[in-house]
Order: C-alpha cells, then structure tokens, then sequence
C-alpha cells in the first residue's frame, strides 16, 4: 500500500473548510464552540436559514424533596449542625432549610470558623453564618445555648404539623 499525501481530502469534501483564524470569528458571532460554528456553517452551504440560539422553550425544574437529620437537637429546640467542612450543597441546604421552615433555630458549631468557603474567598464560614442569620461557635456547644429559651414550638411539634 502507498502512503496518502492528503490529497483526495479536498476533492471529496461534503462541506466548507473551516478556517482556524475564523474559529475566533464564530465565537464573536456567539458560537461558543467550533462544532456550533461547523454545524452552521454546513446549513447555510445547504441553503438552509441558520437560526442559532433564536429559540427559547420554558422548563421547571421537577420538586426534590429530601429529609435533613441535624446533628442534634437540644432540649430547649435549638438544633446544633457540627461542620468540620462546609461544603455548597450544605450551604445550599441549610439556606434552603431556613426559607421553607423560619420558626426552627438552626446553629452551627464550626470546627474552625475561620476557614473560606472555597479557595480563593474572602468569605469565612463565620462571615457566611452571620450573613444568612445563622449563629454559630467554634470547637464545641457553647453552655448559654443550652440555658436558652431556644424557639417558642419545638421542632418536633413544628415538623409533626407540617407532614
């Protein structure tokens, strides 16, 4: 068998080359890839109207319910969430746990406090606690959280009306 010097690839070719340099034109036409830009490209050689991106269709995201299991539940209701590592998701969780259910005490004893949300913030666990309301302590449960009224129903009562 001989070698191919690339020669027939040009006389069978079904579709425009694409030149590299006008790859960075494709995305200032808001083409975010080569393939868009490509797949375009290869529209308009075959008389068709490229309509990119023109439509939007409207979608819900389905309803996740989950269960949260604090930590630990005090006596007085006030319920303690431990946090060696505060992650988005719990992040996310507890935010959404306090929207949906404000009458609960949720606090959060950190293993350090000032440790960032993620690399590269300014923004320590403490500093995102107080943001959103949470309080919140270092190493251990503080002893005035446990004299504490906590909340007027318990959080079993609260959670019992709701289900």
């Amino acid at each position: 068998m001989g070698v191919s010097t690339k020669k027939w690839r040009g006389r069978y070719r079904k579709y425009p080359k694409i030149n590299k340099t006008n790859m960075k034109n494709g995305l200032r036409l808001g083409f975010r890839s080569g393939l868009e830009q490509k797949n375009a490209r290869f529209l308009e050689a075959h008389g068709q109207v490229v309509r990119f991106e023109s439509l939007k269709i409207p979608y819900v995201v389905p309803e996740t319910r989950r269960k949260y299991t604090p930590d630990f539940v005090l006596e007085n209701g006030i319920i303690v969430e431990t946090k060696g590592k505060l992650e988005p998701k719990d992040r996310a969780k507890h935010l959404f746990i306090k929207h949906q259910h404000p009458e609960l005490d949720v606090r959060f004893v950190f293993q350090r406090a000032s440790d960032k949300i993620n690399k590269g913030s300014k923004t320590t666990y403490a500093m995102w606690a107080d943001k959103h309301g949470f309080q919140w302590a270092i190493g251990i449960v503080p002893k005035a959280w446990l004299k504490e009224p906590g909340p007027e129903i318990h959080p079993d009562k609260v959670l019992a009306d709701a289900q």
